[in-house]
């Protein structure tokens, strides 16, 4: 299945480019450092311990119905609101994920392969964006 994306360019790669070409991985040098773009495992719903790694209290001393809560969320009438930003339960994974100063290790152009080392976000099989490092 064939994917379409547009791409920003510098004028002087324009020049070389023509529209509708298609590039593949004779693009990359190997031993050069690339960012790869995709999107993340999605988890679903996912309770405050899995998603930002808290504590579980402890399973003794009167607790009851309360094994995997986040505790307490706010202060008191003061400031008589829960501050943005507050780490709770909610969608897990799902999510735009870049992952930069990958190294390319191989080229295979008979296969359009790419070799990388790393961690690349998503499933076996999702699409990903692969580009020049932007911060090297």
């Amino acid at each position: 299945k064939s994917h379409l994306r547009e791409a920003r360019i510098s004028a002087d790669e324009a020049a070389s480019v023509e529209v509708g070409q298609q590039l593949d991985v004779s693009y990359f040098a190997v031993g050069s450092l690339v960012d790869v773009i995709g999107t993340s495992r999605g988890r679903g719903f996912a309770g405050v311990i899995k998603r930002h790694n808290f504590n579980a209290p402890k399973a003794t001393h009167g607790t009851h119905e309360k094994f995997r809560h986040g505790g307490s969320v706010g202060q008191n009438t003061t400031p008589g609101r829960v501050f943005k930003g507050k780490k709770m339960a909610g969608q897990y994974g799902n999510a735009r994920i870049t992952v930069q100063n990958l190294k390319v290790v191989g080229i295979e152009p008979e296969q359009n392969l790419i070799l990388i080392k790393g961690s690349v976000p998503g499933p076996n099989g999702r699409l990903v964006w692969i580009q020049q490092a932007v911060k090297k």
